[in-house]
């Protein structure tokens, strides 16, 4: 190597070290900014939180004193535990949006700072070996776990447990209201009918998208069938269905991960596409699974780089399970032009 290429090499890592240290700074400096937000909005979830707490209390004492309280308190009451609870839903959601932004800064961070000191020679390269990967591994799963456990107990607590509340307060209203006022009685009991049968249906759909029963028993093709069928019911979208191929049972894991990718997409579609039709194709090949799954909705750009929604970080975390089994998944979409996304999974290692 000549004088000038080797000047020129140095030369580019230098640069290359001037903009890794910037971008540690930048990291650093949003990391700090999203740390305050996420200490605000656990301010605001524990203040929400104890406004619920008082509420329900106040809702135990009208229930004490149900003939001595004035109807007019009983709805003001039940009214803003129905407000508190729903703003508490949304910051939830919010609060948890805004940690797992600190956690990939953090990630990021801690990469960059490893990634300068190699480059300045204070430290060097650490691949681990197998050992270390196979810790990531076991580390990324039971964060996938747990994040999974805090999704449900918070659809469970804010859902059927906050239901079955409610359910308490109004049959006790039936029931005094029969001893005066029979017909506001009936109209209660019915009311109290049709939320037992929306909650039934909620804790259905916990238990199906916990772990779709019907998956085990009869595997892949009925239950993506099933699936596609209850999103039709509930949301109107038009959704047809394709299987080509061998069908047939094949290895558990890569049922549940192929389900959950198509089960991924259409919650897509439902949430953000405003789309009328969808198509689901899934064929069974003798070593691919391959899936596409269309819609013809707003559509957006893929190339786009940004956090700012789920959708994308969605299609992100599905890729990068479907890359570490050796699957493939590619996406087409413009704007107003509708999205297609397909991918390939082996099903030989």
């Amino acid at each position: 190597m000549t004088e000038a290429e080797n000047g020129a090499e140095v030369s580019q890592l230098e640069a290359f070290m001037n903009f890794t240290r910037d971008e540690l700074e930048q990291v650093r400096s949003e990391t700090t900014e999203i740390g305050l937000l996420v200490e605000q909005s656990q301010g605001e979830v524990d203040k929400l939180a104890q406004r619920n707490d008082s509420i329900i209390a106040t809702l135990h004492q009208i229930q004490s004193n149900f003939d001595t309280v004035p109807r007019e308190d009983i709805r003001s009451t039940y009214e803003a535990f129905q407000d508190v609870q729903q703003r508490l839903f949304t910051m939830r959601g919010q609060l948890e949006k805004l940690q797992s932004d600190e956690s990939h800064l953090h990630r990021m961070e801690q990469y960059l700072i490893k990634t300068l000191n190699l480059l300045e020679g204070r430290s060097t390269l650490d691949l681990g070996g197998i050992e270390g990967e196979a810790s990531t591994g076991i580390q990324q799963i039971i964060e996938a776990q747990e994040e999974e456990r805090r999704t449900l107990s918070r659809q469970i607590h804010d859902g059927p447990a906050q239901a079955l509340s409610n359910f308490i307060l109004k049959t006790e209203i039936a029931m005094r209201l029969f001893e005066t006022d029979q017909d506001r009685a009936k109209e209660e009991l019915s009311s109290l009918k049709t939320a037992a049968a929306s909650t039934f249906g909620q804790v259905r759909d916990f238990i199906f998208d916990l772990r779709p029963m019907m998956l085990d028993d009869l595997g892949l093709v009925p239950t993506v069938r099933r699936y596609s069928e209850a999103v039709k019911e509930k949301t109107g979208l038009d959704i047809n269905f394709i299987i080509t191929g061998n069908e047939r049972r094949i290895e558990p894991h890569i049922e549940v991960l192929t389900f959950r990718a198509i089960q991924t997409l259409l919650i897509n579609i439902r949430d953000y596409a405003q789309a009328t039709q969808a198509k689901v194709m899934l064929d069974m090949g003798d070593r691919l699974i391959r899936v596409s799954v269309e819609d013809n909705g707003k559509g957006f750009d893929p190339d786009t780089q940004s956090d700012e929604d789920a959708q994308r970080q969605g299609i992100r975390t599905l890729r990068n399970r479907i890359d570490k089994i050796g699957g493939t998944l590619d996406v087409e979409s413009a704007a107003g032009e509708g999205t297609r996304i397909a991918f390939t999974i082996p099903t030989e290692q």
